[in-house]
């Protein structure tokens, strides 16, 4: 019997991304996997067809409304939801389902953190999705419940471990990510517009106001052990995808960009999601549309003494729906990277 997946948030950007990603799973294809419920809040009673025309496999599937019961019975319950709409419905779904959630409900540890910055109550933790993080996988595959990172922190806290695992740089990060409007979601507004964003950089929720900002911080304290300072300005650029972050940091002493770009190759050996690039090139945000990798490039400023990182995402895939797949496929013990893209359409 196959195994059956519902997708909560199903027509948003991420949901239609998890869908993308699983019509091409190899247990899609070979029969062992079924894609069950489709569900979404105002666009219930629509079909596929009319919402995510390219997703033709599913055209005439029609969206149900996201309660826990049309949601109930599957094996595995993908919540593509805003923030403060996951916690209620997972808490009425089996404990045995595998429940992936993508949105921010489960990130955050500290719940005094939560409040902060996002004002209601801390619906508690789950083990954190980014599996190329220190024992990641381990927690993952024995978990049933699987909080799936938010795409800034995926992009930043990629090029950031290694800079302070392997000690080349201090504590101390200043971090940019310029973003394209998809991360914002579908919703309708007036400053995620055309003509509003076309032809138009804006910084947004600077000076540690952005919600991603304690999930940055919380993987690189987790990740290292050390007391991580962390500034983190996102920036809003006219691209439908993708996220380049820029690091930098206070470089250590004796750290050169060969001896640098040799500890982050050392790092992710064996990663098959990140890649280190040779030294010379730049990560590019359309070198990794649709696809699950993250490219990292790692130098040294000498004059200004700081280590620079650069990392490229595509925040649908490898940011949100490509992280929540490649937690499925950990969780249920299946081939890490099925499913899951590496190669980039170009040009």
């Amino acid at each position: 019997m196959a195994l059956t997946v519902a997708v909560a948030g199903a027509t948003g950007y991420a949901g239609g991304e998890i869908l993308r990603l699983l019509l091409g799973h190899p247990a899609y294809l070979s029969g062992e996997l079924a894609i069950g419920a489709l569900t979404a809040n105002s666009n219930a009673g629509q079909k596929v067809a009319s919402l995510m025309p390219n997703l033709p496999a599913l055209a005439e599937r029609a969206i149900l409304k996201t309660t826990p019961e049309n949601l109930d019975g599957h094996d595995v319950v993908f919540l593509a939801l805003p923030h403060g709409y996951s916690a209620e419905i997972a808490r009425q779904l089996p404990e045995e389902t595998l429940v992936l959630d993508c949105g921010a409900d489960f990130r955050l540890v500290d719940s005094g953190d939560w409040v902060k910055y996002y004002g209601n109550d801390h619906a508690g933790h789950w083990p954190y999705g980014i599996p190329e993080m220190p024992g990641r996988r381990e927690l993952i595959a024995r978990s049933r419940r699987v909080a799936v990172p938010g795409c800034f922190p995926t992009g930043a806290t990629l090029a950031a471990l290694p800079a302070l695992a392997c000690g080349l740089a201090e504590p101390d990060l200043s971090i940019v990510s310029v973003t394209g409007v998809s991360g914002a979601g579908k919703k309708a507004a007036v400053n995620l517009l055309g003509s509003e964003t076309m032809g138009s950089l804006r910084a947004y929720n600077t000076a540690g106001k952005h919600r991603h900002t304690p999930e940055i911080v919380q993987n690189l304290k987790q990740g290292t052990g050390l007391d991580v300072r962390v500034s983190f300005t996102p920036v809003l650029a006219p691209l439908p995808r993708g996220i380049l972050t820029t690091i930098t940091a206070p470089l250590r002493e004796g750290v050169s960009t060969q001896s640098a770009h040799e500890a982050f190759c050392d790092y992710y050996a064996g990663e098959q999601f990140v890649w280190v690039m040779p030294a010379g090139g730049q990560p590019q945000t359309q070198n990794v549309v649709g696809t699950n990798m993250c490219h990292i490039q790692v130098e040294v400023d000498e004059d200004a003494g700081k280590l620079l990182v650069t990392s490229a995402i595509d925040n649908l895939t490898k940011g949100t729906a490509g992280a929540a797949v490649q937690c499925m496929n950990i969780a249920l013990g299946w081939t890490e990277a099925a499913g899951l893209p590496t190669a980039a359409v170009a040009p």
